[in-house]
């Protein structure tokens, strides 16, 4: 019976997607979504740090109506579906990448969506300090700058990098769903051959790699984040 199943024809069409095409799309994949959570983390995090320090009484105040818009903007960005929004900003990206099809192109949307989204979870984690920390800097006389860069920075290193591990995993799902409107990777494949092409198979074995590799990054995040907070606490 398993030697018919490898002999069917569905299997030996599955088998020879999977050698000419994974591959290559696991890399896609792998590549677009780091590039897109290092740029999300470039303009994310002195967003979300401003989110905090920027308020009345904190320790670098500026004016509220800026505070104000930059809430107004993220939560605008937050709220527009990853699809609508690749739509939307395709004149951003054409200009930028010169087309709005292929993989390369899939990075600009794919930062557009998750910069708010990673500003939210800088913020969160800046909050989490004890504020009796900052007020201790403070009194020892050092500057906001100084405040910023070595006491809530690496204070907050353990909750960033829980953070960073939630942002990764779902800019990865935002990958798959750019498969739809001309991106690489395996959601394209998932899409083109198991919606369009009703090849089930491989379908599942792209939801099933998708899977894998958010279990692999989860793991391995967590772990980077126990072992620093462990450091910190020593």
């Amino acid at each position: 019976m398993f030697s018919s199943i490898i002999q069917s024809e569905i299997f030996q069409e599955t088998w020879e997607i999977v050698k000419s095409q994974f591959l290559i799309s696991i890399w896609e994949t792998v590549y677009v979504t780091i590039l897109s959570t290092l740029f999300a983390f470039v303009i994310g995090l002195p967003l979300g740090i401003l989110l905090v320090v920027g308020e009345e009484n904190n320790i670098l105040p500026v004016p509220k109506w800026i505070l104000r818009f930059l809430n107004l903007l993220i939560n605008i960005l937050r709220s527009i579906p990853f699809l609508i929004l690749m739509i939307l900003v395709f004149p951003i990206t054409r200009f930028i990448m010169g087309t709005v099809v292929g993989t390369m192109p899939t990075i600009v949307p794919l930062v557009i969506a998750s910069f708010p989204f990673v500003a939210r979870l800088v913020e969160s984690s800046i909050r989490e300090i004890n504020p009796n920390t900052i007020e201790m800097a403070q009194s020892l006389g050092a500057t906001p700058f100084q405040i910023i860069f070595k006491v809530m920075i690496p204070e907050s290193i353990p909750s960033l990098i829980s953070n960073a591990t939630i942002a990764v995993t779902t800019i990865l799902g935002y990958t798959a769903m750019s498969g739809i409107l001309g991106g690489g990777g395996l959601g394209k494949i998932a899409i083109n051959y198991g919606y369009y092409r009703y090849k089930t198979l491989v379908m599942i074995l792209a939801v099933i790699l998708l899977v894998l590799l958010v279990q692999a990054l989860q793991t391995i995040g967590t772990k980077i984040a126990v072992k620093t907070n462990k450091k910190l606490r020593k």
